[in-house]
């Protein structure tokens, strides 16, 4: 099983966890060369890029349509089961790694308990193992698409906040607890996208998968 990870510093893992978040942008990191007359290698730019039928990303160039590189294919997939990547200090990883669902204790509990506690996973979700985590998405659908064309509709999807005084404010939790409140959600949406991916991304505009999905666990 594959894991994701989505940022605590900004309030992303607890609205997938809640629910709210439904949908994630990973940026695509796809560069595409061909030779030109002259025999040098270019950098090109694709027309246009898509999700063909089996589930593969092809872009167009000119008048040719091509199969992105095996690298450059989306990580996940329609219909799979993602594990949503947590630090094994989280409470809710420690009990699931320390009881089976019926309350009864872990045969291989005490085994597990001190593999976290001497692995960098403890503090560091990167490392953590995929079937040491409790929660879990199912992908629903994937498209490729301009970071700048998302929609307001998608905008809510990724887990931006209503203002709670006014609904129409929009914003993001800030690492110390307040939240960053704009008036327009793609403007949220940038300065949120712009802290997680660093800055300049949304004035950048670049490919990026755009994944659906549901927490099933």
């Amino acid at each position: 099983m594959k894991k994701i990870m989505f940022s605590e510093r900004y309030g992303l893992e607890q609205a997938v966890l809640a629910g709210t978040k439904t949908m994630t942008r990973r940026l695509m990191t796809m560069t595409l060369h061909r030779y030109n007359k002259y025999g040098q290698l270019v950098k090109i730019e694709p027309n246009n890029m898509f999700i063909a039928s089996d589930g593969t990303v092809h872009f167009k160039f000119g008048d040719k349509v091509y199969t992105a590189p095996k690298q450059n294919q989306p990580s996940y997939h329609v219909g799979e089961e993602v594990a949503i990547a947590q630090s094994y200090k989280n409470d809710d990883v420690l009990t699931y790694n320390a009881y089976n669902e019926d309350g009864t204790a872990r045969e291989d509990g005490c085994q597990r308990h001190k593999e976290m506690l001497e692995s960098k996973g403890y503090r560091n979700k990167m490392f953590v193992k995929a079937e040491y985590m409790p929660h879990r998405i199912r992908i629903t659908g994937i498209k490729v698409e301009r970071l700048q064309d998302i929609s307001d509709e998608d905008c809510l999807r990724e887990g931006l906040l209503a203002g709670e005084q006014d609904p129409k404010m929009y914003g993001f939790r800030l690492p110390k607890g307040t939240v960053l409140s704009f008036t327009a959600l793609r403007e949220a949406f940038a300065a949120l996208i712009d802290r997680i991916s660093g800055r300049g991304t949304w004035q950048r505009n670049p490919w990026v998968y755009a994944y659906t999905f549901e927490l099933i666990k």
